[in-house]
């Protein structure tokens, strides 16, 4: 029943969120499944590995295919590369059944997934900054600016980061 519940909660989480928030929880799922591809080449449980890596590379597909090249085409050029890399680096270190490799690419997502949580933060802050004080204080819906990475535009649909 526990985990009928938990599996709930997920989609309940999963249903309501922000296209950020979203991003965030991909990031969160390709940590998880990393750290159970890693412990599995450790324990020398083949099955453990080859799940971890497969949901772990899936999320990195799905982190890929989500970017909307349309808002920041350089931006997304480069996140497209990030998750290409990491894709490939995991990939590598599966083949090579090196835990090493594993941890590299988790230390480069949850480095990826805080730079997110930072970035969600300072939008929250700007935009209650804006509401209080009823002056926009950086960019507002389909106006550009520049997005989480560095130059871009409106991030997830909903907040926007000004430069």
């Amino acid at each position: 029943m526990t985990t009928h519940r938990a599996q709930e909660y997920l989609r309940t989480k999963v249903m309501t969120a922000s296209p950020a928030e979203l991003r965030l929880l991909l990031l969160d799922g390709a940590i998880r499944f990393g750290e159970q591809a890693r412990e599995g080449l450790e324990q020398k449980n083949p099955e453990q590995a080859y799940d971890g890596s497969r949901q772990c590379r899936a999320i990195l597909t799905e982190l890929t295919s989500g970017l909307r090249s349309e808002l920041a085409p350089e931006l997304c050029e480069r996140l497209s590369s990030l998750y290409l890399f990491l894709y490939k680096s995991l990939v590598e270190a599966m083949s090579d059944r090196d835990p090493e490799g594993v941890r590299k690419v988790i230390e480069i997502l949850t480095y990826e997934r805080e730079t997110w949580r930072l970035t969600m933060e300072k939008l929250v802050e700007e935009n209650a900054a804006t509401s209080t004080t009823g002056e926009p204080s950086g960019p507002q819906a389909g106006e550009t600016g520049a997005s989480a990475e560095g130059g871009g535009d409106s991030i997830g649909g909903r907040i926007h980061l000004a430069g």
